[in-house]
């Protein structure tokens, strides 16, 4: 397709506070990069690309329609699958295990809480977008959330920068940076404008989630944030489009297995070669709809596998809690109690012999609020995000 690279352009540089090396100090001008309007640009895909984006749309349509009654649970744990490897792609780890004490309520570290919020970012996003146009406001209430955590980025979150930032290079200013963004007198009209092309309903689905992440990402609208937002914007458009109404395809860990590469397409989308960035981001559904379905697959076996090892009475708490491990797979005393619908002590007992079983492992050892886990969900969660990125690095 035609696709108009971005422009460059030299500004002035004064800085409020002269500090850092001499160059930084003596800086007086700064190249930035403005990305084209795109609200009514066409995306016509021809040849090789056309018929990746195809297959695609096929993986992920499959994963949606191939695992009904699994879809449920299937659909948060891929959503939450999504949101961690985004998070880790901004250096932001917390681990399976203490993601699962902030999900639980339970007392978390201040990674566990960012993850935690750009599970509930993403959920807002893709269920507004389920229910109509994706709005700037839409993106605005995510980034509050996701922002929420930390008093600092909070007090910046759910507008749009009113200051020249950068990516990379000096901590003072954007001499040698990887990339700087439009000046933040043109992100209100960029952001309109791509608002604008994300509403529409006339091009190709995945080729549009891509390039609205692309120009997204290119905008850079907020202080911080931006990453797992723009990433979120892709579920949120295919959401919106349809190919997608529980299931969330996890492309941030195709995105994550190899970092370079992600950034490296970024800057040729900047360049103009919109084509190479769809087809990298089809490329990433169809390894992670095919991953997806092998866990889809791995989740509905764990049930059985669970009774086989823990041998359940029939009606007893540990049948009960069994059957709804899947839907909920981490979990605090109170509501194991609402599970069981039998006494503390009763429940206590139960959660000790599926512990004991292999079934369940305490993720909080505090006896004021403990919490479990399924092991075998936390053990597929870590076995997607693996197979995905090795099959992203065996065949790039």
């Amino acid at each position: 397709m035609i696709w108009p690279p971005h422009r460059r352009e030299s500004r002035e540089w004064n800085p409020r506070h002269r500090q850092g090396s001499r160059a930084d100090r003596t800086l007086e001008s700064v190249d930035v990069s403005i990305p084209p309007m795109i609200g009514s640009l066409h995306c016509d895909l021809v040849g090789a690309v056309a018929r990746v984006h195809e297959e695609a749309v096929i993986s992920v349509a499959r994963l949606e329609a191939g695992f009904g009654e699994h879809l449920v649970p299937l659909s948060d744990f891929l959503l939450r699958s999504e949101s961690v490897a985004s998070s880790k792609i901004e250096h932001i780890d917390a681990g399976w295990r203490a993601f699962g004490k902030a999900l639980a309520g339970g007392k978390a570290n201040e990674e566990a809480k960012s993850q935690l919020a750009a599970v509930k970012a993403l959920i807002v996003m893709v269920d507004a977008a389920g229910g109509g146009p994706i709005t700037l406001e839409t993106l605005l209430s995510a980034h509050r959330l996701l922002m929420a955590p930390d008093y600092y980025t909070a007090r910046d979150s759910g507008k749009v920068r009113d200051v020249q930032h950068w990516v990379g290079g000096s901590d003072y200013t954007p001499i040698d940076a990887l990339y700087v963004p439009p000046p933040p007198e043109l992100v209100d009209d960029l952001m309109a404008d791509l608002v604008e092309f994300a509403k529409r309903t006339d091009l190709p689905i995945l080729a549009q989630a891509a390039i609205a992440h692309a120009q997204f990402e290119s905008i850079h609208p907020f202080i911080d944030g931006n990453g797992r937002i723009g990433r979120a914007l892709i579920s949120a458009i295919l959401r919106r489009r349809g190919l997608t109404r529980r299931v969330t395809v996890p492309l941030a860990p195709v995105m994550l297995a190899d970092t370079r590469r992600y950034f490296d397409q970024l800057t040729r989308y900047r360049a103009g070669d919109a084509d190479e960035f769809v087809e990298y981001v089809a490329r990433a559904a169809i390894v992670s709809s095919e991953a997806a379905q092998d866990s889809a697959r791995a989740l509905a076996e764990l049930p059985s596998y669970w009774r086989d090892i823990a041998r359940p009475r029939s009606n007893s708490a540990d049948e009960k809690i069994i059957d709804a491990l899947l839907d909920m797979p981490i979990f605090s005393a109170d509501t194991a109690q609402r599970i069981t619908g039998t006494t503390d002590a009763s429940t206590y007992r139960a959660l000790g012999r599926l512990t004991a079983a292999g079934v369940l492992e305490v993720l909080s050892e505090s006896k004021r609020n403990q919490i479990w886990a399924a092991t075998g969900v936390l053990a597929e969660l870590d076995a997607l995000t693996t197979t995905i990125g090795r099959r992203t690095t065996e065949h790039p």
